[in-house]
């Protein structure tokens, strides 16, 4: 090879091994920590009345006496 390749395969190799190791920065968070309060409010739920339907969903597992699944916390007792 002529030293004019060799100084082309040295750059893309060099190109190749900083673009690998860009990979490996860690990465900055997109939603800043006292954003993360916003998130986490029950209106920011999937359902239409996110309030409400907390309050049905422990209902139906205090009445089923049976709890899982919904993320609420407690057991059938209704003490939570």
């Amino acid at each position: 090879m002529s030293s004019r390749q060799t100084r082309l395969t040295r750059a893309v190799m060099t190109a190749a091994a900083l673009l690998a190791l860009a990979g490996c920065t860690a990465p900055t968070p997109w939603v800043k920590p006292y954003e993360r309060e916003h998130f986490a409010d029950p209106i920011m739920s999937f359902n239409r009345d996110p309030i409400s339907s907390t309050y049905l969903d422990h209902a139906l597992e205090t009445r089923e006496g049976a709890h899982g699944g919904t993320g609420a916390v407690g057991g059938g007792c209704g003490c939570n």
